[in-house]
């Protein structure tokens, strides 16, 4: 069997922006490049032009829905598709879909993988915990951090044979601040209304309470600076209520002059290049991994973390960043004021070296050349080449 003619069958809920959903156009493109046939499955979005215009083989389905004549429907289509495509392996990242996924592969009798995208919630409950267990069912189950791994084989009594540990990535030619230009910058402080001089906190992600918007925002009372902003980079969750509640807090604390919430950014590096520090002070639910840490880093820039899921993982304490106890806003505020006290040539070699890290250990073609050798793992004969380098 040659490269050529192994195919990899991606499925997902829908194809908007998220981390899942990157993480399938990366490896979707990585396929490509290195010469096998790739194909995703999933609802429209915002992704999908990107996978066509590499040419990858779109599959309309409504994947999203949890509904189990949805779902079944879902298999049967699937079933066809890894049939007629002579698909090798079928890759499940989500749990609805994963349903249909693993159906239709064990029916065609054709390699099953998993990626634990997250800590899904209610695994402590018999009916969730049930539910959850798809994401088990893999020939290869792999998990985005460590902390994941330790979470699917200690609640779902996974085999540690069968779980590979591949983290996430940054494209480090798209995140390179050698690659934003002056234009790019100026462009978005333009937008954003932002005045010369100030210094900038920035926590990117969605608007939800997870993020620690709130913790980030005390801690910033705490500092009693006026010449510092937050930037506040992403779109809010449904109805919006959370951010209202941060809306609330900052002209409460009389911070609303200090706070810039720019909804969504589609250029990311270009934004992170504005920052003099990046804040992820998630709390509740632990994130999987932070893939917000080390895009930050690969631009260059210190960052502060909750010590929280996979978070510290990310970082190089004390090295390229600060580990903080979430709910500590002492603590963060203490390390939100030594990020912004750096002196020149401190900030230059913290910017080298947190770009070496991230180069180091998470690189985009680390991360392709990992799955890859996943998906020759399940599949056999299939050649053991090299991915191609871009």
């Amino acid at each position: 069997m040659s490269d050529a003619s192994t195919a990899v069958l991606q499925v997902l809920p829908r194809l908007e922006s998220g981390g899942v959903e990157r993480g399938t156009v990366e490896i979707a493109l990585g396929l490509k490049a290195a010469g096998w046939r790739s194909f995703v499955a999933a609802e429209p979005g915002r992704l999908v032009p990107e996978l066509e215009a590499a040419g990858v083989r779109y599959v309309e389905l409504p994947l999203a829905s949890k509904n189990p004549m949805v779902i079944w429907q879902n298999a049967k289509r699937l079933e066809e598709i890894v049939r007629a495509e002579r698909i090798d392996v079928v890759h499940a990242r989500s749990r609805a879909p994963a349903w249909s996924a693993l159906r239709a592969a064990r029916r065609a009798q054709v390699p099953f993988v998993t990626t634990f995208h997250s800590i899904y919630s209610g695994y402590e409950q018999a009916v969730k915990q049930r539910y959850n267990a798809v994401m088990t069912k893999g020939d290869r189950v792999i998990a985005i951090s460590d902390y994941v791994a330790g979470h699917v084989q200690s609640h779902y009594a996974v085999a540690p044979e069968r779980v590979r540990v591949i983290p996430r990535a940054v494209d480090l030619e798209l995140f390179d601040p050698a690659m934003v230009d002056d234009d790019r910058r100026a462009a978005l402080r333009a937008r954003w209304d932002l005045a010369p001089g100030q210094s900038i906190v920035m926590l990117p992600g969605r608007v939800t309470r997870r993020k620690g918007h709130l913790e980030l925002l005390r801690a910033l009372k705490r500092l009693g600076r006026d010449d510092v902003i937050c930037v506040m980079v992403g779109p809010a969750e449904a109805g919006e209520s959370y951010k209202k509640q941060v809306d609330l807090f900052a002209r409460t604390a009389r911070l609303d002059r200090q706070v810039l919430m720019t909804g969504q950014c589609d250029d990311m590096p270009a934004a992170l290049s504005l920052a003099d520090v990046v804040a992820v002070p998630s709390i509740e639910t632990p994130e999987a991994f932070g893939r917000v840490s080390i895009e930050a880093q690969a631009m260059g820039k210190p960052v502060v973390v909750h010590s929280i899921g996979g978070l510290p993982e990310t970082i190089m304490p004390a090295a390229t960043g600060w580990l903080v106890e979430p709910g500590d806003t002492e603590q963060l505020a203490e390390a939100l004021t030594l990020a912004l006290a750096m002196p020149a040539e401190v900030r230059a070699r913290t910017a080298v070296r947190a770009r070496s890290f991230v180069a180091e250990r998470f690189a985009l073609e680390r991360m392709v050349a990992s799955t890859l050798d996943v998906y020759r793992e399940v599949v056999p004969g299939a050649p053991s080449a090299p991915v191609l380098q871009r």
